[in-house]
């Protein structure tokens, strides 16, 4: 295994566990434990992670991670809220996708809809136009910013405004019942913000570590939303602050409520 690939999976488990240990990463990539604490120490470097005794925790002040690591961070649980929302999106629909790694797994979830328009200014969702060529992909132009391979600025601004859709799917990269959702930068928070005021439906796409999180720039209060899909059940406290706002939760569900049932809906 090459050492960027072994520093990229240490990275995973720190975004999953929040901390990790050296004897325990030296016998699971079977090196030896300074191979392991050189590995933390570019990770440190980079400023993915903190290091400690024995170890290192994950840097939660670090939310401006590269598309191509965040793109790896819970892929299972992303696929789970794709899967989920393509059954809420209908044939023939117009929707806005925001430029998260969430947002791509959404795309390619949506391959069997027929006649979709999605508007977007992420470079990988204007990639997965599917293979029957039946959708019509619009780009909101703007500046590239490689490495969220965004387009920003003004002019993505005044496009986004121009359109009317049936559906806004934005992510974020936290949620807080007295901040609400949050992002990374001011910058993004405003195209999220704008996509938001053009969609009949307003959907939030966020995994269950985005909870009880508040990022640096507020996008919106959760009560803008009409529906969350999540992919794990959020706790009693959050499902109750939902139905109290009058949002939709939609989770994936491993087991069955106590009431045994399987719907996954609150």
């Amino acid at each position: 295994m090459l050492a960027a690939e072994r520093r990229m999976l240490i990275l995973d488990k720190l975004q999953e566990e929040k901390s990790v240990v050296v004897s325990e990463l030296s016998s699971i990539f079977q090196v030896s434990e300074e191979t392991i604490r050189r590995d933390l120490e570019k990770l440190e470097k980079d400023g993915f992670a903190v290091k400690s005794y024995g170890g290192a925790t994950f840097n939660v002040h670090n939310n401006d991670m590269p598309f191509s690591i965040r793109t790896k961070a819970n892929m299972s649980g992303k696929q789970k809220i794709a899967e989920i929302i393509a059954t809420i999106v209908g044939d023939g629909e117009h929707i806005i996708l925001d430029p998260s790694t969430t947002a791509v797994a959404i795309a390619r979830a949506l391959k069997d809809k027929n006649s979709l328009t999605i508007i977007t200014n992420s470079l990988e969702v204007l990639m997965e136009q599917p293979d029957s060529g039946t959708w019509e992909m619009i780009s909101t132009g703007g500046v590239l910013r490689e490495d969220y391979l965004a387009l920003v600025g003004p002019r993505t601004l005044e496009a986004i405004e121009s359109y009317n859709v049936d559906k806004v799917i934005i992510s974020c990269k936290g949620l807080s019942m007295d901040k609400g959702t949050t992002d990374t930068n001011e910058m993004f928070s405003l195209v999220k913000q704008t996509m938001l005021k053009s969609g009949g439906e307003k959907i939030l796409a966020a995994d269950y570590r985005k909870f009880d999180i508040v990022g640096f720039s507020k996008i919106c209060d959760l009560d803008e939303f009409d529906v969350i899909v999540t992919d794990r059940r959020p706790t009693d406290g959050w499902l109750k602050y939902f139905k109290d706002k009058g949002i939709k939760c939609v989770y994936a569900q491993e087991k069955e409520d106590s009431d045994g049932s399987r719907d996954g809906k609150n």
